[in-house]
């Protein structure tokens, strides 16, 4: 009688589905792995983009910005005997305004002032100024930007003088209730802020070092060293320099002035950040990982001066910061993490010109972009 066989794989053709289910294991492996590196690669670098893009719409806003509101020319600040007006600078330095300077222009290069990052070069830093596009704002009631409010019979009616003052040494000022009244809101005047006084005799810039109900007070030894200089000379620019007698002062603006300084900072040597810091209040950063800042400027005198008036980090012989008609942004980033499979960081930049609103414009002739 004959054995019946029982039904079964041999050995070969187990060994024939093992090593094919091997492969296609394999293939699928390779293929999530493939599909992981590829989706953290899309992560690193849509993070280091947005770093990137951040940084530079934060920088550009304020750039546009730059001279708004101010006086051509820029600013009066004291320049007559006393310290050097300091400027915000990155963590450990303590940079002061340019030596000579007797006013702050709309905008302050500061070529290779920034930290070393990457490579061999500093970064640079920039400082512009601009006007708060709401005086004090906001205001009650709605008077015009900058209304004067000292001995001015016409500010808001004929019959609603502004009589607010100005004290005899230019450390106070008082503003008439009746015309303009201090927000208690976020836009409220508070110590910190900077405040430029505008009339007839010129123009000066102080600190607020306190506010008392509708009084500001400019007491010395501010962070700026602006406030408590006086100066007989002509164009000092100190409150001394806005009174018509001693003592007293013609109509009289006042306007709250935004300065907004740019640099970056490496106190953690892995995570390097763009800062943007308002006059003196504490910088605050506004993109991470962030490894380059360079900036050039586009300069215009009149004449087709060519090479020499483009691409230019600091204004040439014989021009000022002033005649700046544009400016050229590099921004550099770096992922926050390296590539796990190659072990390599990735990096992008941004390059931007900006145009200088308040500053010189001509059509005299063209100027390349860099």
């Amino acid at each position: 009688m004959r054995r019946r066989r029982n039904a079964g794989f041999t050995l070969v053709e187990l060994l024939i589905a093992v090593t094919i289910t091997i492969a296609i294991v394999g293939v699928s492996l390779d293929a999530l792995n493939e599909g992981q590196r590829a989706s953290e690669a899309i992560s690193l670098m849509s993070d280091l983009t947005e770093n990137l893009r951040a940084g530079m719409d934060q920088l550009q806003h304020d750039m546009v910005l730059a001279g708004s509101g101010i006086p051509v020319g820029g600013i009066s600040i004291p320049n007559g005997t006393g310290p050097a007006i300091n400027e915000p600078s990155p963590t450990g330095d303590a940079y002061t305004f340019p030596a000579g300077s007797t006013a702050i222009a709309a905008v302050t290069p500061g070529h290779l002032l920034g930290p070393l990052i990457s490579g061999t070069e500093n970064s640079d830093m920039i400082t512009v100024i601009y006007a708060d596009n709401q005086t004090f704002g906001p205001l009650s009631p709605a008077v015009p930007l900058s209304a004067n409010f000292i001995n001015d019979p016409t500010a808001v009616s004929p019959d609603q003088p502004c009589n607010g003052s100005i004290n005899s040494t230019g450390t106070s000022a008082t503003f008439d209730p009746t015309c303009i009244v201090f927000d208690t809101g976020n836009g409220q005047v508070a110590a910190g802020d900077l405040i430029m006084f505008s009339n007839s005799l010129g123009n000066t810039l102080e600190y607020v070092t306190s506010v008392s109900g509708q009084t500001m007070n400019f007491a010395s030894g501010d962070p700026y060293k602006l406030n408590g200089r006086a100066g007989a000379a002509p164009a000092a620019g100190t409150m001394d320099q806005l009174q018509s007698s001693p003592g007293t002062y013609p109509p009289t603006t006042a306007t709250r002035i935004w300065m907004v300084t740019y640099y970056l900072d490496n106190t953690n040597p892995s995570g390097p950040r763009l800062m943007r810091q308002v006059n003196f209040f504490p910088a605050e950063p506004v993109a991470e990982s962030i490894e380059a800042l360079w900036i050039t400027y586009n300069f215009v005198n009149g004449t087709a001066c060519g090479a020499t008036c483009s691409n230019q980090p600091i204004p040439p012989a014989g021009m000022t910061a002033n005649q700046m008609m544009s400016a050229n942004i590099f921004l550099g980033a770096r992922a926050d993490k390296t590539f796990s499979w190659t072990k390599q960081t990735f990096r992008s930049n941004l390059v931007s010109q900006i145009s200088l609103r308040g500053l010189a414009f001509t059509t005299a002739f063209p100027v390349a972009a860099p």
